[in-house]
C-alpha cells in the first residue's frame, strides 16, 4: 500500500501503460455465481474481477457494486455475476503513453482501464492508482494533514441495524465504508471489502454488527498524510478513524487519500493537455510538454552544460531556492553554496560524479534570502551518442522537516520527557566522557545516586499524575542546586544521579550532598496539599572505587542502599571492602569455585514466543545453581561474584557447552536458544577460537545458537575490537542480540554499525506497563528505533496479559516471562518439543 502513494522516480521517457501492469487478469464467465466471484477476488487480493464470454471481456464487477445488491433478497450462491456487471469495459492498446491513458480515464469518468495488445487480446487492468504511483508524491503527502482529505462526516451506524438496511444506507449515502457504534467510545469498521468477503463465505448475518472488525484505529486531524500511509500501511488496514474533541469527524481511506493526490495530479493533467493542444495548434513540439511535466514537478530542478553553468530551472527551484529563472541562468551551483562544505568533499563529489556519472547525499545550500537549510541532491551526467558528458542534471527537494523529526527522536533518545533531564543514556554518555578527561589530568570526580524515599506512597495514595508532579519538583530543586558543569539525569522511576566531574576534596563532597538533602525539607504541594519527600545518596568517587562508569554508578547505588539501610534521608560514601571478606562472602566463594571444578551448575531454559499467534519460537538458556549446603542461590550473587573473582570465563564455556550439547541431543526438535555473554567474555581474545571449537565438537547449525550481548560490551573504548569480534561471530551464522536494552550505555550511530539481528527490552520497563507513561514511552521509543535499524523486537520479564497486549499493539512480536513459563529444566521441554508446532494458550 505504501509503495502505492509514495511512488517512484519519473523516467526519462513517458512509460506505456503496458509497463505498469503488476498483476494479471482475473476472469470469470458470466454464469460464475455471486460467491465463486467474490471468492476469488479475496484469494487474488484484488477489488474486481472482469467477466469473459467466449474469449471477450463483456463486463466487469467491483467492490463498490456492492453495495448495489439486495442483501435480503436471493443467497450469492443463486445470483449470477452476469447479472450485475457493469458493461461495457473501456480499453486502450498497451502501447498507449500514460498521459494518454490518463486522458482517456479523465474522459470516460472512471477508475480502471482494460489494456490491450495489437491483437485486441486483454493483457491486463491499468487503475488511476497505478498512473498516480509514477508521481512522486512523497513531498506533497509531508506537507498535507489528514484535515485536508476530510471533507465530510463519516456514515454511523448502529451495530443492531439489520444487514440489509445498513447496506441501503451505505449506497443511499455513497459511502464505501461505515463505522459501526456499539456503544459509548465503543466503535468497530465495515467496508466494501467486508461485504465482499461476507458474500464470499456466506455467513448468516442478522445485523451490521456482526461484520465489523473492531476497534476502530484512529489518528488526530493534524497528523500529515505521510504519517497516515505508514500507519495504514504498517496495520495492513485502508481506512482509519479521524477524531477532534474526543469525536470522530471523519474516516480516512487510502481512496480519500488517492483522490485527494488524483485531483491535484488531474489538475496538473488538464494544465498539460491544454498546453499540449495549444502546442499542436501552433505547430510547436512535444518538448513542451516535457518542459511542463519539469515544471510540475514538486522538486527543484537545474540543468547545466558541461562547464557547470546554469542553463535553465524549474519553477520548485525558485520556490526553493529564491532565486529566479532569470538570476540563476549564466551562474554556476556556487550561488547556492552554504560555506559548511570544503573543497575536499566537493572535490570527491566531482570524482564520483564522472567515474560513476551520478552523485546523491544530503548536502546544506543557502537560499537567496540567507537562510541555510538541507536538501537531498541527486546529480545526473548527461551524455551523447558517443559517450561525452553534455549536460549535467540536479534535482533536489528541501529535507528540513525530516531533520527536525531526526532532531526530535534524538531528543526523546537522550533526554527524559517527563523532567527534561538527561536520561540514563546521556548520563553514561557524559560520565564517559568526564573519566576520560579525569584519566587524563589525574583528577577525582565522583557520582551521586539518589533515591525518593517511599516514593511509591505518593503513587499508590495520589496517583501517578501527582507522583509526575512530585518528580518535576524534585528534579527542578536538584538542578537549582548544583553547580554549573554538573550534571543531573533520571536514570528511571524516582531514582536521580548526579555526576561532579572534578572534586577538590571529600568535604566538597559532604557540603554537597548536605545541600540536596536540605532541598527536601521544604514541602511539595500536590493537589492543594503539602507533603513532605526525603532522599537517600550514595556517592561513588573515580578512581577509589571503580575506573569505569557502570562499576561507579554500582557502587553509588550500593552506597545509596547504605544509607537507606541507615535510617534514610542521608547520605554515604561507598565502602570497600579493601580486599578481607566476611565468612559468608569467603563461604560463597569457596562453593562457586568447587561448583566450577565439577561442573554442578545446571542450564534452565525460558521460552520465546510470538505475541500474536502464542507460538514458541525459541529459548533463552538461564544459568542455575543449587548447592548442597547453601541451596538456590540466585545468580544475581554467582554471576557478579564469578566476574569479580575471574571465574566468569570458566562458567560462560561451560554454559555454551551444555547448551550446544542439549542443541545436539534435541536433533531437528530444537528450537533456537539465546546465551548471555558478559562483556569479560568478549574481550578475551582465545573467545573465539574456544567459541569455533564448541561448534566443531558438538557439530550442531551454528544458527541454532544465538549470543546475548549486554549494552556493556558496546563501550567506545572497545568500539573496532568488539565490531570485529562481532563480524566473525556473524560469519559463523550465529544470531546476535543485544539484552537487557535501555538500562546502560548505547550509542546509535555506533550500535546502528553491528551486526545485529535483536533487541532485548530490560524487564525494568516492561514491569509497569501499560500504567506507567514513562515506561510506556521508552518502550515505544526502542520499538520504533530497532524498528528503523532492521532488528527484531523481544520484550523479556512478560507477566500479564495487558503487558502484552500493550507491546504487541507497539509492533512487539516476541516476549518470554513467566506469563507462558518461568525458565525450567531441559528435561520438562523435551516433550514438549516434539509436537509439530509447540503453541501455548494464554
Amino acid at each position: 500500500m505504501s509503495e502505492l502513494l509514495l511512488g517512484t522516480e519519473n523516467t526519462d521517457a513517458e512509460p506505456t501503460i503496458a509497463e505498469l501492469i503488476k498483476k494479471p487478469l482475473l476472469t470469470c464467465p458470466p454464469q460464475t455465481s455471486l460467491q465463486q466471484a467474490a471468492k476469488l477476488m479475496r484469494s487474488h487480493g484484488v477489488s474486481c474481477i472482469l467477466v469473459e464470454e467466449q474469449g471477450q471481456i463483456t463486463g466487469i464487477w467491483s467492490e463498490a457494486d456492492t453495495r448495489k445488491l439486495d442483501f435480503a433478497g436471493s443467497k450469492p450462491s443463486e445470483i449470477k455475476v452476469g447479472s450485475v456487471m457493469s458493461s461495457p469495459v473501456i480499453s486502450a492498446s498497451g502501447l498507449t503513453r500514460v498521459s494518454g491513458a490518463a486522458s482517456l480515464m479523465l474522459n470516460h469518468n472512471i477508475r480502471r482501464l482494460l489494456v490491450v495488445d495489437p491483437q485486441q487480446r486483454p493483457i491486463g487492468l491499468l487503475t488511476q492508482s497505478d498512473i498516480i504511483r509514477q508521481q512522486k508524491i512523497e513531498f506533497y503527502l509531508r506537507f498535507r494533514d489528514v484535515g485536508s482529505c476530510v471533507d465530510k462526516a463519516p456514515l454511523h451506524l448502529a451495530a443492531a441495524l439489520p444487514l440489509a438496511e445498513a447496506v441501503a444506507e451505505m449506497r443511499h449515502h455513497r459511502a464505501d465504508a461505515a463505522i459501526i457504534c456499539f456503544g459509548a467510545d465503543d466503535y468497530g469498521l465495515v467496508t466494501e471489502r467486508d461485504l465482499v468477503r461476507l458474500l464470499a463465505e456466506n455467513c448468516d448475518v442478522s445485523s451490521i454488527g456482526e461484520l465489523a472488525s473492531r476497534p476502530l484505529l484512529t489518528v488526530a486531524p493534524e497528523l500529515t498524510l505521510l504519517q497516515a500511509v505508514e500507519q495504514l500501511t504498517e496495520h495492513g488496514i485502508r481506512h482509519l478513524g479521524v477524531t477532534k474533541d474526543d469525536n470522530i469527524c471523519g474516516l480516512l481511506s487510502f481512496s480519500a487519500i488517492l483522490r485527494n493526490v488524483e485531483y491535484a495530479y488531474i489538475e496538473q493533467l488538464k494544465t498539460a493537455l491544454r498546453d499540449r493542444d495549444n502546442a499542436l495548434r501552433t505547430s510547436a513540439d512535444y518538448l513542451r510538454l516535457a518542459h511542463k511535466v519539469i515544471d510540475a514537478s514538486m522538486d527543484g530542478i537545474m540543468i547545466t552544460d558541461q562547464h557547470g553553468f546554469i542553463q535553465s530551472v524549474n519553477p520548485s527551484f525558485t520556490k526553493l531556492t529564491g532565486y529566479s529563472q532569470e538570476e540563476a541562468v549564466g551562474q554556476t551551483p556556487r550561488l547556492l553554496s552554504s560555506g559548511l562544505h570544503t573543497a575536499d568533499f566537493y572535490r570527491r563529489m566531482w570524482q564520483i560524479l564522472l567515474e560513476q556519472g551520478h552523485w546523491q547525499g544530503e548536502i546544506w545550500n543557502k537560499r537567496k534570502n540567507g537562510e541555510l537549510y538541507p536538501q537531498w541532491l541527486s546529480i545526473t551526467a548527461i551524455r551523447a551518442e558517443d559517450g561525452q558528458i553534455t549536460q549535467y542534471a540536479s534535482i533536489f527537494s528541501d529535507i528540513t522537516e525530516r531533520k527536525q523529526q531526526e532532531e526530535k527522536i534524538h531528543q526523546l533518545a537522550y533526554m527524559d520527557e517527563l523532567t527534561g533531564l538527561a536520561n540514563r543514556r546521556m548520563f553514561f554518555d557524559r560520565l564517559q566522557l568526564a573519566l576520560a578527561n579525569a584519566h587524563r589530568h589525574q583528577h577525582t570526580l565522583a557520582v551521586m545516586f539518589l533515591d525518593l524515599d517511599l516514593f511509591k506512597r505518593i503513587n499508590d495514595t495520589l496517583g501517578h499524575l501527582a507522583g509526575d508532579q512530585a518528580l518535576k519538583e524534585v528534579a527542578r530543586r536538584l538542578q537549582a542546586t548544583v553547580r554549573e558543569g554538573e550534571s543531573v539525569a533520571r536514570i528511571g522511576g524516582d531514582e536521580f544521579t548526579i555526576l561532579i566531574p572534578e572534586v577538590s576534596c571529600v568535604k566538597s563532597l559532604e557540603r554537597l550532598a548536605q545541600r540536596l538533602i536540605s532541598q527536601f525539607e521544604r514541602p511539595v504541594q500536590l493537589l492543594e496539599q503539602e507533603f513532605f519527600l526525603t532522599t537517600s545518596i550514595g556517592i561513588s568517587v573515580y578512581p577509589k572505587d571503580g575506573h569505569n562508569a557502570e562499576l561507579l554508578v554500582k557502587h553509588a547505588d550500593v552506597a545509596m542502599y547504605q544509607a537507606k539501610s541507615a535510617g534514610r534521608n542521608q547520605f554515604s560514601f561507598y565502602q570497600a571492602s579493601s580486599g578481607l571478606q566476611n565468612e559468608e562472602e569467603l563461604k560463597l566463594e569457596q562453593a562457586l569455585r568447587l561448583a566450577l571444578r565439577q561442573q554442578l551448575l545446571q542450564v534452565y531454559y525460558q521460552p520465546k514466543f510470538a505475541l500474536q499467534s502464542g507460538d514458541i519460537i525459541g529459548l533463552e538458556a538461564l544459568v542455575r545453581w543449587q548447592d548442597a549446603e547453601l541451596g538456590m542461590i540466585s545468580p544475581a550473587l554467582f554471576i557478579p561474584l564469578a566476574e569479580k573473582l575471574g571465574l566468569i570465563h570458566q562458567l560462560g564455556e561451560q554454559v555454551l557447552r551444555q547448551v550446544c550439547h542439549q542443541l545436539r541431543h534435541w536433533g531437528k526438535r530444537a528450537l533456537p536458544v539465546a546465551v548471555n555473554i558478559s562483556a569479560l567474555q568478549l574481550a578475551e581474545t582465545d573467545f573465539l577460537p574456544r567459541l569455533r571449537a564448541i561448534l566443531q565438537q558438538t557439530d550442531i547449525d551454528a544458527s541454532l545458537l544465538e549470543l546475548e550481548l549486554t549494552e556493556s560490551c558496546l563501550i567506545p573504548e572497545h568500539a573496532d575490537y568488539t565490531l570485529e569480534v562481532l563480524t566473525e561471530l556473524k560469519a559463523l551464522g550465529l544470531r546476535l542480540s543485544i539484552d537487557d536494552f535501555g538500562t546502560g550505555y548505547s550509542s546509535l550511530s555506533y550500535l546502528r554499525r553491528l551486526p545485529l539481528d535483536a533487541l532485548k527490552i530490560d524487564r525494568s520497563f516492561i514491569r509497569d506497563l501499560p500504567q506507567s507513561e514513562s515506561d510506556s514511552q521508552i518502550t515505544l521509543a526502542i520499538i520504533a528505533m530497532a524498528k528503523a535499524l532492521g532488528l527484531e523486537v523481544i520484550a523479556e520479564g512478560i507477566e500479564q496479559n495487558t503487558q502484552r497486549d500493550f507491546l504487541l499493539t507497539a509492533g512487539c512480536d516476541t516476549g518470554q516471562g513467566f506469563l507462558v513459563s518461568p525458565a525450567v529444566p531441559a528435561a520438562d521441554l523435551t516433550p514438549f518439543l516434539t509436537q509439530s508446532r509447540p503453541t501455548i494458550d494464554y
